[in-house]
């Protein structure tokens, strides 16, 4: 009898179209769910009589209350090598197996530069008024290039950005909590404190794993140091930035704008106020959404079902 496998948060419908599940072919039944749980309980009685789960990274949460109702769970797939999402402790104690896949390139780091490039220069915006018929050019635009960018974070995504933002000829600094000057000298660009960052920096971008060091790190008294011509970008997690302090900074406007691909609660509720601000580019956490991810993502989870078929599971996330 096939093992049944759920393919969890399609939200586009192309799991299936972009992988080769035909490999599974009389080893597995796969179930498709497009629409994220609204709450565990949800998730915990859709799941019930599933053996095998593909997740995708940190959209369904897989606490101890969810991994301890789910008795039939023996193969949980993330995207990526790792999801906090997933209460690794609870899964080991239950014998559950638990394997990653692979990504490709710094998508990332390509939407949080287009969030700055749509804050600056209302494409989208102007792009909509075109094809309504209004009239000819509105905007005026603001330049990259001479701007101050402050990385909060320089990691891959963060040294890529900075890169990004260079070759734009913006002048880049950077901090986070374990930066040295040193690092940022190899990476080309200066190093700052976090308050002269934010005090400082006409675009502020945050590239760090959300963590108990990073979670609220961003808070009120940062923001008030912006600069009112500022913006904010946030393509890593949501609950880094304080949240009500920023959207009280942006109703206000003591800041300019915020761009902004994560959120304390996601899906973001249909009547969230950032929803109604102007200032405000919203997109539903598309970071590491391209079809070339898709593609790896999904092939190497078929590869690990296959191989934990056969015994042998491979990249195993401990």
């Amino acid at each position: 009898m096939p093992l049944r496998v759920a393919i969890l948060d399609d939200y586009q419908n192309v799991a299936l179209k972009l992988a080769d599940w035909s490999k599974l072919k009389d080893k597995a039944a796969i179930t498709v769910f497009d629409k994220p749980f609204a709450t565990s309980d949800e998730a915990v009685r859709a799941l019930q009589d599933f053996e095998i789960v593909c997740a995708m990274r940190e959209r369904t949460s897989f606490s101890r209350e969810v991994v301890s109702a789910l008795p039939k769970l023996k193969l949980l797939l993330t995207s990526g090598m790792k999801n906090a999402a997933f209460d690794m402790a609870t899964l080991s104690e239950r014998g559950v197996t638990v394997c990653g896949t692979g990504s490709v390139g710094s998508p990332t780091a390509g939407l949080a530069i287009a969030l700055m490039l749509e804050l600056t220069r209302r494409i989208g915006f102007e792009n909509a008024r075109m094809h309504a018929g209004e009239a000819w050019q509105v905007t005026v635009g603001r330049d990259l290039e001479g701007m101050t960018l402050g990385v909060i974070g320089l990691g891959k995504l963060g040294a890529k950005v900075a890169a990004i933002a260079k070759a734009l000829g913006m002048n880049v600094i950077a901090w986070s909590q374990n930066l040295t000057p040193d690092k940022c000298a190899e990476a080309g660009v200066a190093y700052a404190s976090k308050d002269d960052l934010f005090a400082q920096a006409d675009i502020i971008t945050i590239h760090l794993v959300l963590s108990a060091r990073s979670r609220g790190l961003v808070g009120a008294a940062d923001i008030a140091r912006m600069k009112p011509s500022a913006y904010l970008i946030n393509t890593a997690r949501g609950p880094i930035v304080d949240e009500t302090a920023l959207l009280k900074a942006l109703q206000d406007g003591r800041i300019a704008g915020a761009g902004l691909d994560t959120f304390s609660q996601e899906p973001l509720p249909a009547d969230h106020p950032l929803r109604k601000l102007d200032n405000v580019v919203l997109t539903p956490h598309l970071g590491y959404v391209t079809e070339q991810n898709y593609r790896r993502y999904y092939a190497e989870m078929i590869e690990c079902i296959a191989a934990w078929l056969d015994g042998k599971p491979v990249r195993v996330v401990t």
